[in-house]
């Protein structure tokens, strides 16, 4: 093994260490903080002119009673004359793709389940909240900052279609003790679905003559919450197993990283996650502010909490009803899925929302990704089967790098046959830094030799295993992808049987793959080390300790990645035999001098 091969070793490692230290610091899901929100300047209307200011709420209006500055507050009406519809304390919505659950405590979401998409062998759960009164829900309402968990009457039903909400409330503290149109005031919350959607449409309707501009809370009327968490239930949000990323859409994708207030009345906004998103869009005019939260939980079954809330700002002029509009998409983070909300192949007639965003490739590689990941869809409609095609795309990309496979190895025979003149010239020169690597570049110039064209050919392959690595671990068609049944079940995760006890440095799991990886790659490293090559201590480092660090290394990753990985290894095997075998003896034949180029030390019918 020679230096510069080494070095191109060394270098391959010391990238993929920086490569998980950057995904780590820069592409990993941000862990909003908890500072108070600082002011910033004035939205902007789409045409420029700016919107009045408001005025930062300082509590929580969701979860905190604040101050009233309209009036005293309101009561509910306890015989509100209102008719109930459906009497279950917890009315359910089911649709070919979800199973909705609601609370009439203030007519809020306490479960949304997906039915196609299973978490432990059960429909992946999408909202993580408790039943009893009091516990963060989903699209709770607070108005005037003060949380309605109310107990509402369910007026409208269709188990598959819609449930409606309602609830009257009582104005308190004015002067006049009577109880007339103007103190009632009716509050809604309607929810509708269609058959084959992911999303739900919700309409919040405040009706009553003159109470609906009374309250105000820091300048808005209600504020709008869900929380306390997405799903699937997870151990660790690490942001390889899962995360929770804050994303907003103003014509660009942009990560929220602070908690402060969002005033540019984004698009939409959502809470992602590593496979499946919330994502709202509010359609509600242009005045709206939002934000998130996300905070450590002492609960056993949400440790974080992410939450969003929307803010609706108060009514520039008194109006008996208001009515805003608001459209929620709680399911997979596939572009498949979330394609037609751009197109308006749904059933709500979204277009140009472009919430497939939500789902693009990240990071200064995403190109490349998008690539792989459109070749790897093709292969998988041919074949059927997520694991073969990841072996096809593998054989694929071998071929379109066997130029450079070709000119790695020729570069490296050549630096066999100038190795005895480099040595020569460092035992003259060996006290003379300056004129030795002058000697050198000379040598490499009269023997038209480039030492980076040995591992430049290398390195370049490694934004395709970067490329790979983020395409398994976050494709969503490859959760749940079984390619070999009883053995690798998901090809997004690692594969391997849990242990009852744990193996230092690798834990309680026994995983087959990463010792596959390790045997192909001790296999490729003999089968093409160059003829005469000394064994020498760089040599065994190389052949031995390099592959045993990687395994280390790549014990945890998915399994589609080890799967790539050791199949690259078969498929360079055979390229190196093809290359040492019948193109370098064909090019030895071209020239007279190829002979001690090609093989130095040896006879030129060695090759043939």
């Amino acid at each position: 093994m020679e230096r510069k091969t080494l070095l191109a070793i060394v270098l391959s490692i010391g990238v993929l260490v920086i490569f998980y230290a950057v995904q780590g610091i820069f592409f990993s899901p941000p862990e909003p903080q908890q500072d108070t929100s600082t002011p910033v300047a004035p939205p902007q209307t789409p045409a420029g002119e700016a919107v009045q200011q408001t005025t930062p709420a300082q509590d929580r209006p969701a979860e905190t009673t604040a101050s009233v500055s309209r009036s005293s507050g309101f009561e509910a009406v306890l015989d509100d004359g209102l008719e109930e519809y459906f009497t279950a304390e917890n009315p359910v919505i089911e649709t070919a793709l979800v199973r909705a659950v609601f609370t009439k405590q203030g007519g809020d979401l306490v479960s949304w389940k997906l039915m196609e998409h299973k978490d432990k062998d059960a429909p992946v759960e999408m909202v993580l909240s408790g039943f009893g009164a009091g516990e963060p829900n989903a699209f709770t309402v607070a108005l005037g900052g003060k949380k309605l968990t109310d107990t509402f009457k369910v007026t409208e039903y269709k188990a598959d279609e819609y449930i409606e909400f309602s609830k009257k409330f009582r104005i308190i503290g004015n002067d006049e003790e009577s109880e007339n149109e103007q103190q009632i005031f009716t509050l809604k919350k309607r929810y509708e679905f269609q058959p084959d959607e992911y999303m739900c449409r919700l309409v919040v309707t405040v009706e009553g003559q003159g109470a609906v501009s009374v309250f105000e809370s820091n300048g808005f009327a209600y504020t709008l919450s869900f929380g306390p968490q997405i799903g699937p239930r997870f151990d660790k949000l690490d942001g390889r197993e899962d995360f929770r990323q804050f994303v907003t859409y103003d014509g660009k994708v942009n990560t929220i990283n602070t908690p402060d207030r969002i005033r540019n009345n984004p698009r939409w906004a959502a809470i992602a996650g590593k496979y499946f998103t919330f994502i709202a869009c509010p359609n509600i005019g242009n005045r709206f502010e939002l934000d998130f939260i996300q905070e450590e939980k002492r609960d056993a079954e949400v440790t974080v909490e992410s939450r969003m809330n929307i803010y609706r700002p108060v009514w520039s002029e008194t109006l008996e009803k208001i009515e805003d509009t608001y459209f929620f998409y709680l399911g997979p983070k596939s572009q498949a899925v979330l394609n037609k909300y751009n197109t308006g192949q749904n059933g709500f007639g979204m277009s140009d929302w472009n919430i497939s965003q939500i789902a693009r490739s990240g990071g200064f590689l995403s190109p490349v990704e998008s690539v792989l990941k459109w070749m790897l869809e093709i292969l998988q409609i041919v074949v059927r089967n997520w694991g073969i095609a990841i072996i096809l795309l593998t054989l694929i990309v071998k071929i379109l790098f066997f130029p450079l496979t070709k000119k790695s190895s020729m570069a490296t025979l050549r630096m066999q046959a100038v190795a005895p003149k480099i040595k020569e010239l460092q035992a003259k020169y060996k006290d003379n830094r300056q004129k030795l690597n002058a000697e050198m570049a000379e040598l490499y110039k009269k023997e038209g030799y480039n030492p980076l064209s040995g591992c430049l050919p290398m390195l370049l392959q490694i934004p395709i295993f970067f490329a790979m690595y983020s395409l398994f671990n976050n494709h969503f068609d490859l959760r749940g992808a079984m390619f070999i049944p009883g053995w690798i079940p998901d090809l997004s995760q690692p594969e391997g049987w849990q242990l009852s006890f744990s193996i230092p440095l690798i834990g309680d799991y026994l995983r087959l793959l990463p010792f596959i990886y390790v045997g192909s790659q001790l296999i490729y490293g003999k089968v093409t080390q160059v003829p005469n090559q000394q064994s020498t201590t760089q040599t065994k480092i190389m052949l031995y300790v390099m592959p045993i660090a990687f395994f280390f290394i790549l014990y945890n990753v998915p399994s589609g990645l080890l799967v790539y990985w050791i199949f690259s290894n078969i498929f360079t095997l055979v390229q190196q035999i093809i290359i040492q075998k019948y193109i370098l003896p064909k090019q030895a034949g071209k020239t007279s001098d190829a002979a001690p180029v090609i093989a130095p030390n040896k006879k030129k019918k060695q090759w043939r």
